[in-house]
């Protein structure tokens, strides 16, 4: 058995779940992000009561490391490394864009010509910046994830070799740049079933990250603004 709790508090809308065998059994979201934290610990208390289990039921911890908000990623990741010290069970740590990129798939891949489209997930990193990356439809990295400052002739290359679906957060920024035939814009949020297929595929090789040495993946280099 494998009954897995999931914490996503890595973007605006933060989603919390209770996964057995790879199916999502009940999650809750909240969309005010300043508000993740109060919001996750809550979260795991109602799932478990309506899911009739105990916090020493669980398998594994989930939690997605990055790249997203430097306060949620930290809020996510405390979180998820304190239930795993006390229950003495294995942290699972997914790259926000893979988990992005998953739903995109889980949602799509009823397209005719699926196994030729490319999947490009974008994470709104303020101003013209994005974190992004590119996969093919079996999860192949094609572009590794990065932080990208959008411009005209951003993924010029890899749209010429085909068509590419944009989704995320920061993908309208750069729908208002692009006007390439083969750019495809779709609205994917995270879909907490494909989130928990993903996951369990991790458990099953026993894909695990010691907590002592886990730090988010912020992708670019973390800036706190100090007021005089």
């Amino acid at each position: 058995m494998s009954l897995i709790l999931h914490i996503d508090t890595a973007t605006e809308n933060a989603i919390v779940g209770i996964s057995r065998h790879g199916q999502m059994l009940h999650f809750l979201q909240h969309a005010s992000q300043k508000d993740h934290a109060a919001f996750l610990h809550i979260a795991v208390q109602q799932l478990l009561q309506k899911a009739e289990l105990s916090l020493q039921d669980l398998e594994a911890v989930a939690v997605t490391g990055g790249p997203g908000s430097y306060t949620g990623l930290r809020v996510g990741l405390a979180s998820a490394k304190g239930f795993c010290y006390a229950l003495h069970i294995p942290l699972i740590v997914c790259n926000t864009l893979e988990i992005l990129t998953t739903s995109a798939i889980y949602q799509l891949s009823s397209l005719s010509d699926f196994n030729d489209i490319k999947f490009c997930p974008m994470i709104d990193a303020r101003r013209m910046e994005v974190f992004t990356a590119v996969y093919n439809s079996s999860m192949v990295n094609i572009i590794a994830p990065k932080a990208l400052i959008l411009e005209p002739e951003s993924f010029v290359e890899n749209l010429l070799q085909g068509k590419i679906i944009f989704f995320g957060s920061g993908a309208n920024k750069w729908k208002n740049l692009c006007n390439h035939p083969h750019a495809i814009f779709e609205n994917i949020s995270f879909h907490p079933h494909a989130m928990a297929k993903f996951t369990q595929e991790k458990f099953l090789q026993s894909i695990f990250v010691e907590p002592a040495y886990c730090e988010p993946l912020y992708l670019k280099e973390f800036q706190s603004v100090i007021n005089k």
